[in-house]
């Protein structure tokens, strides 16, 4: 993966978290890495314990970002999730898959948040 690339994604997770922190998110991990897969985020929001794929994008021009998380993606999230959840306690949590879609071109970034984006 080229620099440029890499830069972009780091910008678009940090953005991402910028977003969930003002909300009241807890994050919990970033990049964490498992033998079957990353998850980008981990945070937590009362009841809910969130995994979130965020996905940066300079335009629109291929297409908005949140379409890239498809079902082939899902499922090793879902899988890099369940092998977090074997590894630590969190009884009182509710799992939940979102996902952060950030347009970063010219002007002003663009967060979106996509709760509950898909399920297992």
């Amino acid at each position: 993966m080229t620099e440029a690339r890499l830069s972009l994604g780091r910008l678009g997770e940090d953005l991402a978290v910028r977003h969930l922190e003002q909300r009241g998110f807890t994050i919990l991990a970033r990049n964490h890495r498992t033998p079957v897969g990353e998850l980008d985020i981990v945070a937590r929001d009362r009841s809910h314990l969130l995994f979130i794929e965020v996905k940066t994008r300079r335009s629109t021009a291929f297409g908005v970002p949140a379409e890239a998380v498809g079902a082939r993606k899902q499922r090793q999230i879902v899988r890099a999730a369940q092998w977090y959840l074997a590894s630590r306690r969190f009884p009182d949590l509710q799992p939940r898959f979102d996902v952060i879609a950030v347009i970063a071109g010219r002007g002003e970034p663009a967060v979106t948040h996509i709760a509950n984006a898909f399920g297992l």
